[in-house]
């Protein structure tokens, strides 16, 4: 197990158990006590532990828990039916599109023109299906493991597939967002594809309801400042939406 699975697995352990020691995680995880320990004082800078003597204890607003495909398509489906619209406006007519896993970027999909020609990559088996009919859409489809949560190709081909591209436009998603702490996920592999997303494109544009301001989660894949707009919705406040601006990207609230 490398070190990141294994402080993942800390974090879900402290989360469930409300403590972990280290005698006992250096038993399970096979390793010394001291590996441990540096594996809690790099979770405690992280915030996602606090330590106390012999162990440490759950921070506090760490989310662990992924929901799936349904209940996160329903939550706040008006709001993402508007962020997708004024997406759409972002993308450019012809070049190069780099579209990630999530509902709000599959309505996004859903709204392309029929006679779109842009060349589209995507990781998301649900996105692709929206496209496959697309009859002048160059359509490429990133290999890999499937996380079934997500419906999402992740893992060492997805990565490969992403390594050399040079894309006009990606548009991301993810489970929480803010001006602090950037944009995060539950997942690592999925956190990693997200990474290789923003490295790969010349424009990022980050698509997120404002319900997800401010949840943090255990895999930051991308910082505010990586991003060149922020499509959201008017929940998100004047100070919210200024933060996030004063860091460089643009805000649209839909």
């Amino acid at each position: 197990m490398y070190a990141p699975e294994r402080q993942q697995r800390i974090v879900q352990l402290a989360q469930e158990l409300g403590r972990v020691e280290v005698p006992s995680l250096a038993e399970d995880f096979g390793v010394t006590q001291e590996t441990v320990r540096r594996d809690l004082t790099a979770l405690e800078r992280a915030g996602l532990l606090r330590r106390v003597h012999g162990g440490a204890l759950p921070a506090g607003g760490l989310h662990l828990v992924e929901p799936g495909l349904a209940e996160r398509d329903s939550t706040a489906a008006a709001d993402k039916e508007r962020i997708a619209k004024a997406a759409l406006a972002l993308l450019p007519e012809e070049g190069s599109l780099l579209l990630d896993a999530g509902t709000t970027v599959a309505r996004l999909a859903a709204l392309l023109p029929l006679d779109s020609a842009l060349t589209v990559v995507t990781n998301a088996l649900p996105v692709a299906a929206r496209l496959a009919e697309y009859p002048h859409l160059d359509l490429h489809l990133v290999g890999g493991r499937l996380r079934h949560r997500t419906q999402a190709a992740v893992d060492a081909w997805a990565l490969r597939d992403l390594a050399d591209l040079q894309a006009d436009t990606a548009v991301i998603a993810t489970n929480g967002f803010s001006a602090e702490a950037g944009l995060t996920t539950p997942d690592l592999a999925e956190a990693a594809v997200k990474r290789a997303m923003v490295a790969s494109a010349r424009r990022v544009v980050l698509i997120a309801d404002s319900g997800k301001y401010g949840a943090r989660y255990f895999a930051r894949f991308a910082t505010i400042d990586q991003v060149d707009v922020v499509v959201t919705d008017t929940g998100l406040s004047d100070e919210r939406a200024a933060e996030i601006s004063a860091l460089g990207p643009q805000v649209i609230r839909a």
